[in-house]
Formats: structure tokens, sequence, C-alpha cells
């Protein structure tokens, strides 16, 4: 049981993983052992996570969820299998509580009336400026 926090509790029979050999440098070791772990979680049919958060983990992450809802992380940081596996459990969980945060909803503002001054001012500025380096018969 992978636990993100009090509502989200993930069963171990929801997540299937893959270990395959990890890219790079690794010297002979390299060749033999399967190191790199995949995690596959079916995010679209977990009933361990609420609704209104699915919809947000496959905008937040669309790199990583699969047209079919399949949510898929890898990790080969580490030479040896647990711990890649672990990271691959902690990447999860850093996904999991990032999509639990309620975004802000944004309030509508005006521009103060001394930011639209200043930004007049600047424009008019800018403008005398570029007319000053124009030569003296140039009219447009």
């Amino acid at each position: 049981m992978l636990v993100i926090n009090h509502q989200i509790q993930i069963p171990e029979s929801e997540l299937l993983w893959k270990f395959v050999r990890s890219g790079g440098p690794g010297g002979q070791n390299v060749n033999k052992v399967a190191s790199k772990a995949v995690l596959f979680w079916n995010l679209a049919a977990t009933s361990a996570v609420p609704d209104e958060i699915k919809p947000r983990i496959a905008l937040q992450q669309k790199r990583f969820v699969t047209k079919d809802g399949t949510l898929v992380i890898a990790s080969q940081r580490y030479r040896d299998q647990d711990r890649n596996r672990q990271d691959c459990l902690e990447k999860l969980r850093g996904l999991l509580l990032q999509a639990c945060a309620r975004p802000k909803t944004r309030k509508a503002t005006r521009p103060t009336r001394s930011s639209r001054r200043a930004r007049l001012q600047t424009k008019k500025h800018r403008s005398t400026l570029k007319s000053s380096r124009r030569a003296p018969g140039e009219e447009s």
C-alpha cells in the first residue's frame, strides 16, 4: 500500500512494474542487469484517487500519461533495481501531491491609474528618444 496522504492510498496490486536494462555508462554490469524500473499505473481505472484530481494530473503531467489513461514513470538514476523502484514511487508521490493542491482562482484586476500614467510616460520618452535620432529632413 502506497500512502500519499489521508485521502489517497494506492494498493500495490494496481501498480505494474517492468524492469529493463538501463542506458548510459555502467561498465560490464550494464549489459547483464535490468536495473531500470518502469512503473505503469492505470489512472483512469483507479478508485484510489478522487475524480476531481484525475483530470488535474492528466493536465499537469501530459508527458507521463498515455492516451488510454495509464501513468508511466521510469527511473534509472541508481545502479540497483530496488532503489530505482523506490525512486519511481517517490516520483509518483510527488506528482500526486502536486495535483492535490487546488490552484487558486485568478481574480481579474485593472491596472492602477499611476501604473497607466507611468506606462504612457515611458512610451512618450521612448518616442521622443527615437524621434531625436532621425535626420532633420525625415518625416514619416
